[in-house]
């Protein structure tokens, strides 16, 4: 398995700049592809995740990475959990608050999970991040749920935060942090 031949399965540019400065601190290069992330149904990221590295890998044969990512909110049951990325696309950040209308339990965390696959084995790698939803959107960084998330451990939403401070403490660090700990150490 040679490292210039993986290949990051994701067209999010804001997923890219996140995740540029960590593979390159691990020294670590990537390619991207046009082939879309297969999304199965299931409840935890994790399931998703490993589905969608078999798939990728079978369609690319080669070794590939990506991630599910899924906001998990507690007086929701969990809503929109999988469903994420559908949500934000239907009912976006003012409808999750629009649900939440009157509830003070407002906890709720990020769960990400890195798939890889290389043709022998599947793996996974799971980060969370805790937090609380805001009342109403705050701040003009980030991506997807970052105006109405705050995570653990700060008084400000991931929006509110500047790159950097959000990629040393976010959800989907922790995740790839744990693969390419895992990978640079197998290779």
């Amino acid at each position: 398995m040679l490292r210039d031949k993986l290949v990051l399965m994701t067209q999010n540019q804001h997923k890219l700049t996140e995740l540029r400065p960590l593979f390159e601190r691990f020294d670590v290069s990537f390619e991207t592809t046009s082939v879309e992330k297969l999304e199965i149904r299931a409840n935890d990221v994790e399931t998703v995740a490993h589905a969608a590295a078999l798939t990728a890998y079978d369609v690319l044969k080669r070794p590939v990475v990506l991630d599910d990512t899924g906001l998990f909110v507690d007086a929701l049951n969990g809503f929109p959990g999988t469903y994420s990325a559908y949500i934000l696309k239907t009912i976006g950040t003012t409808g999750i608050l629009r649900l939440m209308n009157n509830i003070d339990k407002r906890t709720a965390k990020f769960v990400t999970a890195v798939g890889y696959a290389d043709g022998d084995a599947v793996r996974t790698f799971v980060g969370v991040m805790p937090g609380n939803i805001v009342q109403a959107p705050a701040g003009e960084e980030g991506f997807g749920y970052d105006p109405v998330f705050v995570p653990q451990g700060e008084t400000r939403t991931y929006a509110q935060l500047s790159l950097s401070e959000k990629v040393n403490i976010s959800h989907r660090t922790k995740a790839f942090r744990k693969f390419l700990e895992w990978y640079t150490k197998s290779l």
